[in-house]
This record gives C-alpha cells, sequence and structure tokens, in this order.
C-alpha cells in the first residue's frame, strides 16, 4: 500500500526479513522481549539494534510492538526510523490500529520540526485510508499539529469538519485543542471565542486557552478582561492562566493587577513554580516596579538564565545601566552562561545609560568568550548605543560593515538618532533611500516629513504626506494605557470615542494652566507644524 509520506522516506528498510518458526508461546516471549528493549531503548544505536531483532523475530506486524516502536523513535527524536519501517512498501498496514497511528500522529505533532508536523496530518488521512476510525484520543493530537503551522487555520477548519463527522464535536479535550488552533492566528480568535461561550462546560484549561489565544495575537486587553470574568464566574485559576494574564499585565502596563496576582498565588498556595516567579518577575519589572522585582529576585531560591535576564532587562529599560551591568557580571559569577538574549540586555542597559565603552566590549565578548553569533538584534542595540551619544559617523560606518544586511529598523533608528541631533541632511538622504526599498511603511514617511518641517521646508513635507496617503498608507496613532481602580483605560490620539473624554480635555487644559504657574516652558521646536507660536503651545496639550 502505497502512502503518502513515503516520497520522505527514501533510504528506508526495503526489504522483507525471513520470519523464524515459533510456537505461541515462543511468539510472546519475543514480544515481551522487544518490548521490553524498547522501553529501555537511551541511544539510536541501542533502538537500532532492537529494531533488527523485532526483524528477525517478524514483529514487524505486530501493532503492540510498532506502537512501543513509534514511541521509543519519538523519545530519541528518530522518527525517520519508525516511518522507515511502520510505512515500507512491504508493511501489513492492514494488520495496524487506532493506537498506533494515534501514536504516530502524536509523535509527529510534537516535534520541533514543521515538516514532521505536516507529516502528522499526512498520517491522519493515511489512517482514513486503511479504514480505521479515529476515535478521541486522535483529534487532540492532530489539532495540536495544526496549531503549530503558519497558518493554522485553513486545514485545522477541515479537521473540525472531521471532528463534526465522527461526533466528537462536544468531547471537552477536542473542544480545548479546537479552540487552542483557531485562537493560534488572528483570523481565527473570533471563532475561537464563538466556539469558546457555545460550551455547555468550562475548565480552568478552556479558560486558559481562550486567555492564551488572546495574548499570542496581542489582544492582552481582552484576555484581562476574559481573566475578571473567570474570576467572576467563581472559577480558580491555575499556574498557567496566572503565567498568561501576566504576560497581558506586563503588556499592558497594568501593575496594580500584577501586584494583585502576586497576593493571588499566596493565597489560593499556587505552587511557585521556576515558570510562574520568572513570569512575576518579568511583569513587575516591566510595569515599573524594578525594586519589587529585584526583590523578588533575591528571595528566589531556584533562578535560571530567564531570571537573572528579566532583572537585567528590568533596569536596563528604567534607565539603570550600571545596576543591570552590575546584575549581568554576577550571573556570571555565579556560573550561568550568557545567552543571545541576555545580551541584548545588557546593550540595551549600555544604550540607555550612555555606556559606549562597556557596550562595545560586551558586543565583542559575545564571540570572543562565548561564541555566540551577534543577530540582527545585536547590531541594532550597537546602532543604538552610538546613536544616543550622538557618535551619528560611527553608527553609519558600523552599518556599512555589518557581516548581515540592515533591517528597515536599523535605518529607521538613524533617520531618528539624524532628527534629535541636528543631521538633517544625512536623514533625509536615509530616509530617501529607505523608502526606494521600502516604500510601504508609514514611519518612514512620517520620519521624513518631520526632518523637512525641521528645516521649514514646509511644502516638501506636505508633498511627503501626500505621497503617503495617495498610496493608502496611515499613521497609526499614538495611544497610552492608564490602570486606575483596577481599570485599564486605553487613549488614542485624536480619539472622542470615549463617554468623558470632555472631562479628559479639560483636566488637561487645567494642568497645563498649573504647570505653568509653575514655570514650565513648553520646547516648542517639537511642534512641527507651520502654525503660529501660540497655536503650538496648544498643540503641545
Amino acid at each position: 500500500m502505497m502512502l503518502p509520506s513515503e516520497k520522505h522516506l527514501k533510504g528506508s528498510l526495503h526489504f522483507v526479513p525471513r520470519t523464524l518458526p515459533s510456537t505461541p508461546s515462543r511468539g510472546r516471549a519475543a514480544e515481551q522481549t522487544c518490548l521490553a528493549l524498547l522501553q529501555a531503548c537511551t541511544s539510536l544505536r541501542h533502538l537500532l539494534q532492537t529494531t533488527a531483532l523485532l526483524l528477525k523475530y517478524g514483529l514487524q506486524s505486530n501493532p503492540l510492538v510498532l506502537t512501543k516502536f513509534a514511541a521509543a523513535s519519538s523519545a530519541l527524536d528518530a522518527l525517520e526510523v519508525a516511518t522507515s519501517l511502520l510505512f515500507s512498501p512491504h508493511a501489513s498496514t492492514h494488520l495496524y490500529d487506532c493506537f498506533l497511528f494515534n501514536t504516530v500522529i502524536r509523535s509527529h505533532a510534537q516535534s520541533d520540526r514543521l515538516g514532521d508536523r505536516r507529516l502528522a496530518i499526512s498520517y491522519f488521512s493515511a489512517m482514513l485510508r486503511c479504514r480505521l476510525l479515529p476515535n478521541k484520543f486522535t483529534f487532540p493530537f492532530l489539532l495540536k499539529a495544526c496549531a503549530s503551522l503558519p497558518e493554522p487555520t485553513g486545514v485545522g477548519a477541515q479537521v473540525h469538519g472531521c471532528v463534526v463527522k465522527y461526533g466528537y464535536s462536544s468531547d471537552p479535550y477536542v473542544q480545548n485543542t479546537l479552540i487552542h488552533m483557531y485562537s493560534g492566528a488572528p483570523s481565527g480568535l473570533d471563532f475561537a471565542r464563538e466556539l469558546f461561550d457555545r460550551m455547555p462546560k468550562t475548565s480552568p484549561v478552556t479558560w486558559s486557552v481562550m486567555i492564551g489565544g488572546y495574548v499570542r495575537s496581542g489582544f492582552s486587553n481582552k484576555a484581562v478582561g476574559l481573566f475578571r470574568e473567570m474570576q467572576g464566574r467563581g472559577i480558580q485559576a491555575d499556574e498557567i492562566t496566572v503565567i498568561l494574564v501576566l504576560s497581558a499585565c506586563a503588556d499592558l502596563g497594568a501593575l496594580e493587577l500584577v501586584r494583585w496576582l502576586g497576593s493571588y498565588v499566596e493565597r489560593e498556595n499556587i505552587p511557585k513554580a521556576l515558570p510562574l516567579c520568572n513570569a512575576l518577575l518579568d511583569a513587575l519589572a516591566k510595569c515599573g516596579d524594578v525594586d519589587g522585582a529585584v526583590a523578588l529576585f533575591e528571595q528566589m531560591h531556584a533562578k535560571s538564565i530567564v531570571s537573572w535576564t528579566s532583572v537585567i532587562d528590568g533596569l536596563a529599560l528604567h534607565g539603570r545601566g550600571k545596576e543591570a551591568v552590575r546584575v549581568f557580571e554576577m550571573m556570571k559569577g555565579a556560573g550561568v552562561v550568557p545567552d543571545g538574549v541576555a545580551f541584548i540586555s545588557v546593550l540595551t542597559a549600555c544604550c540607555h545609560s550612555g555606556m559606549v565603552d562597556e557596550g562595545r566590549r560586551y558586543f565583542h565578548s559575545m564571540t570572543s568568550d562565548f561564541g555566540i553569533e551577534p543577530q540582527i538584534e545585536h547590531y541594532g542595540c550597537m546602532v543604538d548605543l552610538f546613536s544616543r551619544v550622538g557618535m551619528i559617523e560611527r553608527a553609519l560606518e558600523f552599518v556599512k560593515t555589518m557581516p548581515i544586511e540592515p533591517s528597515p529598523v536599523i535605518w529607521r533608528m538613524l533617520i531618528g538618532a539624524c532628527r534629535v541631533h541636528g543631521r538633517l541632511e544625512l536623514g533625509e538622504r536615509i530616509a530617501k533611500n529607505l523608502l526606494d526599498e521600502d516604500p510601504t511603511h508609514d514611519s518612514t514617511y512620517v520620519g521624513l516629513s518631520n526632518l523637512y518641517a525641521l528645516r521649514r521646508q514646509w511644502e516638501k513635507k506636505w508633498e511627503t504626506r501626500r505621497a503617503m496617503s495617495e498610496r493608502g498608507i496611515r499613521k497609526v496613532p499614538g495611544c497610552s494605557l492608564v490602570e486606575l481602580n483596577g481599570e485599564i483605560y486605553e487613549f488614542v490620539a485624536g480619539d472622542e470615542s470615549q463617554l468623558q473624554y470632555r472631562g479628559v480635555y479639560e483636566m488637561l487644559e487645567e494642568i497645563g494652566r498649573k504647570i505653568k504657574l509653575t514655570g514650565y516652558l513648553p520646547t516648542k521646536t517639537e511642534v512641527l507644524l507651520d502654525i503660529d507660536e501660540e497655536d503650538k503651545e496648544d498643540a503641545l496639550h
């Protein structure tokens, strides 16, 4: 029987072994021997030796042995060995059962390789062609494979059709993995929520899956809102749910909620495993309570590189570069080997504190001391470091000598630095070159128009804005988030949809009057508009 995966299995074990004549008792003993050996397999060599014995005993069509063989191959990351035997041209696939196919599908779904996860779907098709009916364990594995694909909802919707066809649409485990699959892409979030709302009975796992979908797609506000609804229904959150909500809080800057979650963990006796402590540490640091993050870090009995990096990153982002560097050195002193992410954090610390010499030293130590090849993010940190201190020529020289192609982000970083440090003509040249290569990004147009405004070249500024408009490109308006009494409010520039927006603007005017009485003088050069000085002051509000 030819299966769709055979083209991936060149070099398979294409031979038919001569089976030994055996009595039923001898066959049973051979089966038990192979099962025991497969259970004890710890290396690829042992697996191949056991495979030879399996063939010698003629057990290549024994579903029980083959199921254990597939599981052992998966544990040793040797799926090719399993599929070479299971689906060779001489395999007796008509003797296989659903349990064996479930094991193969699960093994491929859990693989780190995208190609293996795609094959999980192919083996489901092969299972159907073998006239085997899937059971309730088949679909969670299969949907997990779909969820990990770049575009999960296309093939996932077809699998969903099979779920309905074979009568498993009301199984809670299948429902949870359906929600997980659909919520893996922004385009499927609404359908995932529809499935979630239709479920007659939910568990903490169901809520975690839906909250996780919102977090992964960047809808942190909705994730927090759903968590509040979960609390309102009296459903106790588990460790996974708390970690997900902490991630949403870190994105929103919701410090009050982060602190409440820390108290909730203590009150509900949720085990403070290392991933949970790391999530709380990261959320505290990103929400501004760096001292609280450091205090938690010092209390932690076990620390991973994620713990150290979160503290370094938190100190760096809040301008405490020297402390961040000190923690980085403490990490190395504790025997924790820094990775690429840790170097991004310490280079960011050097950027925010203007420590050029330290930044250059750490950048070079990546390769010389730790053998880490710098990625585009590390090069970006160095360009940012030179740019912030006004070393524009040095930054430009660094970009030109990079061994990898500079990203548009790096060029836009240089444009911003040219604006801040008065290198307007250089910034204009870089912006024009970037527009030739990437004419679709709004911030490049905005950067160029701002350079023209600083030079009082108003006509060129409006030409740039017109070109942007003609291409259908719109600038994403700025926004800010404010947490008050446990609620998170979002304000968008120019938005008047808030019910209390009039009161907000009246309060801004009052604040403006009060700060002027204390001696505040507005920096009107930052208003890049061709308007009167008095209007510029109003625009700064």
